[in-house]
């Protein structure tokens, strides 16, 4: 895994940081993950900025503060503004100016809370994204709730020094 993403999953005192512990005890299935994960991440059709929007609306469904602590940067990062990632954060509606942010937020949310797409949704995203975009944003969409109920299950610790978005810091379970 540090191989395919380098010294970004290896903290301080030479761990997993992350879901990839967990990764370590099931190697079967968090090699497959892993590369799920990065082809997701990396190698779609979809837009980084659309993509970061998605991921911190699914992180911040599940309240995976992990995944919010990492994504929440790199969707600021990548031009998704700093009002949009702290009303998601909250759990407010975001004003967006942008109509393909609006019509992903809006599909990824609708879909993260009751599982499905209505007709009027999934329309503005196709449109958008085309076909393979939307497989691919539903598998994100999939693949980051998984990520979020690792993080949360297991309740992977964030880095020393940050303050959760959500309360209080989970602990750290013993597969960590």
């Amino acid at each position: 895994m540090t191989g395919s993403r380098g010294a970004e999953l290896v903290n301080d005192s030479g761990g997993l940081i992350g879901p990839f512990n967990a990764f370590v005890h099931a190697p079967g299935v968090g090699r497959h993950l892993s590369a799920l994960g990065g082809r997701l991440r990396f190698r779609t059709s979809i837009e980084r900025r659309l993509s970061e929007l998605a991921i911190i609306t699914v992180g911040a469904r599940w309240k995976a503060e992990f995944e919010w602590w990492a994504h929440a940067a790199m969707a600021r990062e990548h031009g998704v503004g700093g009002a949009i990632v702290d009303a998601i954060g909250r759990g407010d509606e975001p004003s967006f100016e942008a109509d393909d942010e609006r019509a992903i937020y809006a599909a990824v949310r609708q879909l993260t809370t009751g599982g499905r797409l209505d007709p009027d949704r999934y329309a503005a995203a196709q449109q958008l994204l085309g076909d393979e975009g939307m497989v691919e944003l539903v598998s994100l969409c999939g693949y980051y709730t998984l990520i979020s109920f690792l993080l949360n299950a297991f309740e992977v610790p964030l880095p020393p020094g940050v303050t959760p978005e959500w309360g209080s810091a989970p602990g750290q379970r013993p597969i960590q």
